[in-house]
This record gives C-alpha cells, sequence and structure tokens, in this order.
C-alpha cells in the first residue's frame, strides 16, 4: 500500500484552504449571477423600432418609461419613440403609414388556420373598479412598475362642448373663402397646440337614462342647449318637459312621426326592404336623428350626419340619445366613408344645394352610393311649384339624368333615385357629356383629406360591391371585396377574415360572460383598430344591445369597404388627430393593437386624452396591447383620474399582451 500521508498534511496547509475558500465563493457567485438573471425581469423596459433604412429590428432599452423626465408639473407629456433615421414626420397629413405586417392565424405546418381556442376568463378575476383610487402600485405578470405621475389638469369650464378640429377658431379665421362650406370641415390644432387637459362634464351631468327609452328623452343637465328647441320645436324636432328634452319623433318634412314617413318609403319602392335588402344608410343633414333612430327597429343602421353649423348640437343629442351619428359636412373634401358604403342614403330638408359646382356634391354621393342603392330626397322643388323651386327641380332632374340614375317613384314631396349596378350607361353617354369619368387610377376608397372630385366613380367590372348578400346573412358571409385590401395577402385572405371573426367571438364570449356586458347599458361603443369589424360583429352575434363605430386607422390597410358590405358602419381617421365628435358620446372605447402601432408616430398620451373627451363619465376602456406599452398606457390612466386595472389576457401570465381596463370616474 502506498504511503498517502504526506498528500494528507498538504491538504491541511494554509495555501490550500485558501485556494478552496476562493474557489467556493466564485461558484456562489456565479449560482446566484445566473439565478437572478433567470428569475427576475431587469428593471428596464425595451422598445422595438424598426429601421427603414437597414430594414432591420432595433431594441431600444430605457429605464422605467421612455418618457420619464418629460413629466411636466401639469400633467404627463408622454412623447412618441425617439426618432429613427430615415422615419416619416409626424405630421399626419404628410406621414406615409407604416408598411403594411403579414396577419394571421398559422398552424405548426406554417399554413392559415381557423381552429384555434382563444381560452377563457377566470371569473374570479373580475374586480369592481369603482374602489380602486387608482394610485396604487401597478403589476404586469412578473414584472412591477410603480410611476408617480401629476395628475392632468381640468379644461376651462367654457371648453365643455370642445371639439378640437372644428373648434379651431384661429385657423378658420385665416381660411381664404368660406363659400363653400370650408369652416366646417377639420382644421386641427398644430403641433404642440393639442388638448393638454381633461373636458370638463357640465354642471348637473347625470348617467345617461339608457336604451331604449333614451331614443325619446335624455336628460336636459347632459345637454344643456335649447336652440334646437327655439328653432324646431314647432316642427315636432324636439321639446323641454321638465328636467329632460323629449324627441316626438317627428322632422322638418316628417312632422307626423319618423314611422309614418318610413311606410310611405317602403310603399312607394317595395323593393328598398328594410332591414333585408337596406341595411346600412347615411342620413344627410339629420337634425337630432328622429330618421335612424326609427330605422333601429327596423334592423337597419344608420349613420346620421351633420355638421357643427347654427344647429351645432344635433349630432350630440343624436349621440345622448344612443343612435350612430357624427359631425361631418358635404363642403371641399370626400367625407371619410368607402365607395359603395350605403345601401340608401337619405336628405330631408338637408339644406344642400346639389347642383352647385357641375353637380360636384351629389358625385360624392353618387362615389358612397352602392350600385342598385337608393337616393331619396325630401325637398320644396319636389313638390311645390314656385317658379324658383321649378327650376330646381329640373336642375336636379337633368343632373341626375347624366348620371345614370332612374328616377324611380316621385310621390307627394319624396323622389327616390336609383344607382345603375354597372357602367354600361355610363360607358354610352354622348361624347362630350358632363360631368366626365374619374381617371382609371383614382382610388375611390382614399378619402383622407382627399378633395371631392368632379367626375363619376366607375363601378368595378366584376360586379364587386354590388353583390352583397341580404341581412344578416351578410355579416358572416365573406365580402368580394376582400380581394380588393391593399394587404400583404391574397390566397389567405379569406381564412385571415375567418380567423379575425372566430377570435372576436371568442374574446367577446369572455367579456360578455366575465365583465357582464350584457347587462352593462352599453349603448355608444368605438372599435378604435377595427380590422375587419369582428368586434363589432361579435357583439352582434352575442345580442349586445349597442352599436359600433369601426374606425380604420390609416396607418394599416384600408379595410373600410368590408366592413361595410358586411352591414356594420365605419370611419377612415388617423389617431395622430383628434376625432370629428361631441364630448361624452361614447360608453365603451376598445383598442387591440392600437397604441404599440401609433406609438412610432403619434403621442400616444394625446391620444389616451381624446379617449377621455370622446368617454361618458362612468365610460369604460378596453385595450388590448402589449406589456411595456400597457405599462405606460396604465400611468396616463391614473393621472387622468380614471379607475385601471391590469389583467392577463386568455393566453396566460407569460404572455407578451396584457389588458388594461378602465372606468372613467363621474
Amino acid at each position: 500500500m502506498k504511503d498517502i500521508g504526506p498528500n494528507l498534511n498538504f491538504i491541511k496547509t494554509p495555501a490550500f484552504i485558501k485556494i478552496t475558500a476562493f474557489a467556493i465563493i466564485v461558484l456562489s457567485c456565479f449560482y446566484l449571477g445566473k439565478h437572478y438573471s433567470d428569475g427576475y425581469q431587469q428593471l428596464s423596459f425595451f422598445s422595438t423600432f424598426h429601421s427603414p433604412q437597414t430594414d432591420s429590428i432595433i431594441d431600444v432599452a430605457v429605464g422605467v418609461s421612455p418618457n420619464v423626465g418629460k413629466f411636466s408639473d401639469q400633467n404627463l407629456n408622454l412623447t412618441a419613440p425617439p426618432s429613427i433615421p430615415g422615419s416619416p414626420p409626424k405630421n399626419s397629413k404628410n406621414a406615409q403609414p407604416p408598411a403594411v405586417e403579414r396577419i394571421g392565424i398559422v398552424d405548426e405546418d406554417g399554413a392559415m388556420s381557423v381552429e384555434f381556442e382563444v381560452g377563457e376568463f377566470d371569473p374570479h378575476s373580475v374586480e369592481d373598479l369603482g374602489k380602486s383610487d387608482g394610485e396604487e402600485e401597478k403589476k404586469v405578470g412578473n414584472r412591477d412598475s410603480t410611476v408617480k405621475i401629476e395628475n392632468f389638469r381640468v379644461c376651462e369650464a367654457s371648453m365643455q362642448d370642445y371639439i378640437p378640429c372644428l373648434d379651431n377658431v384661429e385657423e378658420i379665421a385665416r381660411l381664404n373663402s368660406t363659400e363653400r362650406g370650408e369652416k366646417y370641415e377639420r382644421h386641427c390644432p398644430g403641433k404642440g397646440e393639442g388638448l393638454d387637459c381633461l373636458v370638463p362634464m357640465p354642471q348637473g351631468y347625470k348617467p345617461r337614462i339608457p336604451w331604449p327609452a333614451s331614443r325619446d328623452e335624455v336628460w336636459f343637465s347632459n345637454v344643456p342647449h335649447t336652440r334646437l328647441v327655439e328653432d324646431k320645436g314647432g316642427q315636432n324636432w324636439i321639446s323641454i318637459k321638465g328636467d329632460k328634452f323629449v324627441f316626438p319623433g317627428g322632422g322638418t318634412q316628417f312632422i307626423h312621426g319618423a314611422d309614418q314617413y318610413l311606410d310611405q318609403i317602403s310603399q312607394m319602392v317595395p323593393d328598398i326592404a328594410f332591414g333585408n335588402h337596406t341595411r346600412v344608410v347615411l342620413d344627410i343633414g339629420c337634425g337630432v336623428a328622429s330618421f335612424g333612430a326609427f330605422l333601429l327597429q327596423r334592423n337597419v343602421i344608420t349613420l346620421s350626419i351633420a355638421p357643427k353649423d347654427v344647429h351645432e348640437n344635433q349630432i350630440q343629442f343624436a349621440l345622448e340619445r344612443g343612435v350612430p351619428a357624427m359631425v361631418a359636412v358635404f363642403a371641399t373634401h370626400r367625407l371619410l366613408y368607402p365607395s359603395q358604403a350605403f345601401d340608401l342614403i337619405h336628405c330631408s330638408r338637408c339644406r344642400i344645394n346639389w347642383t352647385r359646382d357641375d353637380g360636384i356634391l351629389l358625385l360624392e354621393v353618387n362615389r358612397m352610393l352602392r350600385a342598385g342603392g337608393y337616393f331619396a330626397w325630401a325637398a320644396q322643388p319636389v313638390y311645390k311649384h314656385e317658379e324658383n323651386l321649378q327650376e330646381q327641380w329640373k336642375e336636379m332632374e337633368d343632373l341626375t339624368i347624366r348620371l345614370c340614375w332612374e328616377l324611380v317613384k316621385k310621390e307627394g314631396y319624396i323622389a327616390i333615385w336609383r344607382k345603375p349596378l354597372n357602367n354600361s350607361c355610363y360607358l354610352n353617354r354622348d361624347t362630350g357629356v358632363q360631368p366626365p369619368l374619374c381617371d382609371p387610377n383614382d382610388d375611390p376608397d382614399d378619402v383622407w383629406y382627399v378633395g371631392m372630385k368632379p367626375c363619376i366613380t366607375l363601378l368595378p367590372e366584376n360586379g364587386y360591391g354590388s353583390n352583397v348578400t341580404t341581412w344578416p346573412a351578410r355579416l358572416n358571409d365573406l365580402p368580394e371585396r376582400l380581394q380588393t385590401i391593399e394587404m400583404d395577402a391574397y390566397i389567405s385572405r379569406k381564412e385571415i377574415l375567418k380567423a379575425d371573426t372566430k377570435f372576436w367571438h371568442e374574446v367577446i364570449y369572455g367579456y360578455v360572460h366575465a365583465y357582464h356586458w350584457n347587462d352593462s347599458k352599453l349603448r355608444n361603443v368605438m372599435d378604435m383598430r377595427a380590422g375587419f369589424g369582428g368586434f363589432a360583429a361579435a357583439l352582434i352575434d352575442f345580442q349586445v344591445d349597442c352599436w359600433v363605430m369601426n374606425v380604420v386607422p390609416v396607418s394599416g390597410f384600408n379595410t373600410l369597404p368590408v366592413i361595410y358590405d358586411r352591414g356594420l358602419i365605419g370611419v377612415r381617421h388617423d389617431w395622430c388627430e383628434p376625432f370629428d365628435t361631441y364630448p361624452r358620446t361614447y360608453d365603451l372605447l376598445h383598442a387591440a393593437g392600437l397604441f404599440s402601432i401609433e406609438q412610432k408616430r403619434c403621442n400616444i398620451s394625446n391620444i389616451m386624452l381624446e379617449m377621455d373627451r370622446m368617454l361618458r363619465p362612468g365610460g369604460r376602456v378596453y385595450i388590448r396591447d402589449t406589456v411595456s406599452v400597457v405599462n405606460e398606457l396604465h400611468a396616463i390612466a391614473v393621472a387622468m383620474g380614471w379607475a385601471s386595472a391590469v389583467h392577463d389576457t386568455s393566453e396566460g401570465p407569460h404572455a407578451s399582451w396584457r389588458l388594461l381596463r378602465c372606468d372613467k370616474r363621474f
């Protein structure tokens, strides 16, 4: 046996003991470092940017929030991410929208699939946001972020009905001309001059009267304006009874009530078939929107529009009643709706000279009217025999003939025309007949800050837009115009729409059951990034008694034609600018994936302030977005005084998306 004594003596030496201790310390530090690296998030956020110059993705690490250090003493001034060299400017009129990204549900083989499950909400996760003080520590997943910021100030009381792009007095005063209604169009505040405070509610504001009772009466204190009562009370529009405004259901041309008027139109042209063939209607110069209000019970959704003119609160009354409405004007720019959007367009004493400027305003109606759709005009030139009025009728008759419209019926004070189903009449007009046909390269769905054009928009040769099915089948049928959307897909488009429909059906199922949407008295709803309208379609499927304004941002592909073909309504908009509606007009604002896109080009605090302006006290906000974006939005929501909470989505706590749920307090 070998002698091992000397080796044992070496182990006992001081040098060996020091080496061993050092090794143990090194191994311990390595273990602890790996443990904390794997188990805990770093105290920084990462924002992802796309560089157009290198076509690469850049991750930028910043402390807590990209906007820390930019909070003023009065409010939170979150700015957009740092600009990347070569990126477009923020001016929404000139900025180029980012490239359209490929979307869809892809299975393990790389093929498009609609077979997927979203999962269910845990009903135990539902909490009463009203009990939250809004100043609690915010925890998202395993990331803690405590951000305390100064609250936003409240605007002056004079701004309680403020619409930023329509009340820009300084810009309107600089207009060279107003004879064509330019002063009623959009004139948005310049950079740095936008809304930086919370628009106040009127004194005595009350929770709105729920639908359907709100169709007939609203609180006086919520819209405390009497001008319409003074001007239109004798025409059965509106009256005051105690502490409420009452709406008898009449209008200037139908003082005996909208129901009787609608029956007359149906009898004149049975093929109009409200709620079947005719689903989507535009009411121009709508007053308090009684025409649209009574069409709702016939399964027709009517977008009621009027300018903010001398009767400036008519749209505010319409929205307070719970009727789809928007401030809009026939002036010099295209309205923000696509071609072939409406099955019927209605004008009853709407105070528009349709034949001025070679009929450019009626040509805009023609652009928006679906092939085979109807235009109903109730006005004095139809039935009165004064010389000047008869001259107006002859001009209207001549213009509609040149537009190839067929006068289907003229009875009493109503005339109804029908637009052709195809281009055969247009192409067979005599040479030199005015108005001319539009250039084939003109995009009739391009509407954002695009001027009206004095030409006839040709219909698609393949019949797209004219072959929609009847309601309610059209809600879930695949529209033919889906193939015309400029997006990064062609063969898979139908699968994308099917997947989108199923996704939102599952999500809304969770919202309805976990958050009790059917009991929440929701009425006016806006989807701020509507896509194909799947959110709105799901609400109809689950019989939530509301209507949805589907907003399609200019930063993405234009899906509005598909939304209208499905029997829904919507509008094109740039969220870098304010929306054309009155304050306190929506009960629910929904935004999925909006902010992670718009933060590259807009100030997201401005978007949140605009949401607060549009939202009723007691209204709700649901935002689905990335973890870092939701953290940032949560901080802004607290600064605005909203009660808010962050939830995991149905994908679980380790998903990259979160749900921010907010209530706007009274």
